[in-house]
């Protein structure tokens, strides 16, 4: 009988044509233009789960639609398996730094180039075809498996979790499994040992009621774009540390996580080289990976105020915005920073002018659980597909729903992912690499025989 390797392997060139054919939809859910897109996407990832052999639906929610499609003939007394994605993108500016258009994929060296390509459609895809090499060769899977694709997560997922807490009894799950990270090398296998959280606020500094002619009233009002400046001056201090009182009161320096850190094959200048800066910076006293998954941040990521278009216009500006970000790591918590921040924006306010902090998007942190055999299942299958045992490793970025699925389903989350570094998430000439979507394909497929064993 055939295997569902042997039917991945024979498959391949479909699959990936199916996926360039996904890619294609522009579904950015951060502009309110591209909302047809959106459900259009949805509609694509729905018809895929149903040619693949599950129930599938388009489930609504106050935002975009939730993608679900669910497969459970394997019996009460098989574990069940929620596979978690999403079909959301990020806007594609600046158009001009793509070498291909953004939303016409183009196969380039072994990697497929698009938006979407590995963040997540890419990653999240791969899990549908595995499970259709199973249904197509074995006429059933080894568990359960409910799939969860949604709309929202380039946005904050603010509408998933209302949706996962409605309906908890029909997503119950005994593991959550997501490809939406990355590998820590090529040909390294990593399976996520963290996430850092997330605090997205915006700051406005209001002051004279218009524009004003800076010669005329230059030097007698104060400036919003000047007092933004002075108070984004005060986040840190000469050493890279936040200077928020109490930010980093529940930071735990986990001298353990930091030992595993130091064995990991990072190569510190293919980083350096990835960022295009001249060198790497942060806070004093740590490595760059500790920076990245041991350590919270305060960002600035973005400021406007006054004109900005070409050639002069002598302004004083009645309004300056920034918006401001923070990752947070395991036990701080979101909306403890949030009030923090706030607090310390408020007293460094200069006299003329007034401010709001405004809390756009938040997240908790997450710290992986390895004692569960989940782990240990995914750790053969990745060995399987890559020929080495997995590391395991941090990541930066958030993902929201995942301390949720924890908290809300009682079930641990796997973290399986197959971006490589340098593969521009949220960049221009976004990219895939199409041996990882092909080692991918038999990792999940091999994860869901080790679950299931």
């Amino acid at each position: 009988m055939q295997s569902p390797h042997d039917y991945i392997d024979q498959n391949l060139e479909r699959f990936r044509a199916e996926l360039l054919d996904w890619l294609r939809i522009p579904s950015i859910s951060a502009r309110p233009e591209y909302a047809s897109d959106v459900r259009r996407a949805a509609e694509w990832a729905s018809r895929s789960l149903a040619d693949a052999g599950l129930n599938a639906s388009v489930e609504e929610t106050a935002g975009n639609s939730v993608v679900i499609g669910e497969w459970r003939g394997a019996g009460e007394s098989a574990p069940t398996v929620l596979i978690y994605g999403h079909y959301d993108v990020q806007p594609a500016e600046p158009l001009e730094l793509w070498t291909s258009p953004p939303f016409e994929p183009q196969i380039r060296d072994g990697r497929v180039y698009a938006r979407g390509a590995v963040d997540d459609k890419g990653q999240c895809f791969l899990h549908v075809k595995a499970i259709e090499a199973h249904l197509r060769t074995r006429g059933r899977l080894p568990v359960n498996v409910v799939v969860l694709i949604e709309g929202e997560e380039e946005v904050g997922s603010g509408n998933l979790l209302p949706f996962v807490r409605d309906n908890a009894s029909r997503l119950r799950a005994d593991a959550v499994v997501i490809s939406d990270t990355s590998m820590i090398a090529p040909n390294v296998p990593t399976i996520g040992a963290s996430l850092r959280g997330l605090v997205y606020t915006e700051i406005i500094v209001d002051g004279p009621a218009h524009d004003l002619h800076s010669g005329t009233y230059g030097g007698t009002v104060m400036n919003p774009a000047t007092a933004l400046a002075r108070i984004i001056a005060t986040f840190h201090d000469d050493d890279g540390r936040v200077a928020v009182d109490g930010f980093y009161d529940a930071v735990d320096p986990d001298e353990e996580y930091r030992r595993l850190i130091r064995g990991l094959p990072f190569d510190e200048a293919t980083y350096l080289a990835e960022t295009g800066a001249p060198a790497l910076a942060g806070e004093a006293g740590y490595s760059t990976l500790e920076r990245l998954w041991l350590r919270p941040t305060l960002e600035v990521n973005g400021l406007v105020s006054g004109y900005t278009g070409e050639g002069p216009k002598t302004v004083l500006p009645s309004r300056a915005l920034a918006k401001v970000s923070c990752r947070i790591v395991p036990n701080q918590d979101a909306d403890t920073i949030a009030e923090l921040l706030r607090a310390h924006v408020h007293r460094h306010v200069p006299p003329g002018v007034e401010v709001s902090v405004r809390v756009l998007q938040g997240g908790q942190p997450w710290r992986a659980r390895f004692d569960t055999p989940l782990y240990a299942a995914a750790a053969r299958a990745l060995e399987r597909a890559f020929g080495k045992a997995p590391v395991y490793a941090g990541e930066g970025g958030s993902i929201p729903i995942v301390p949720a699925f924890e908290e809300v389903l009682g079930a641990p989350v796997l973290l399986m992912g197959f971006a490589l570094p340098g593969s521009n998430t949220h960049a221009p000439d976004e990219w895939m690499s199409l041996d990882n979507f092909d080692r991918g394909l038999h990792a999940a497929a091999a994860l869901l025989d080790e679950i299931g064993h």
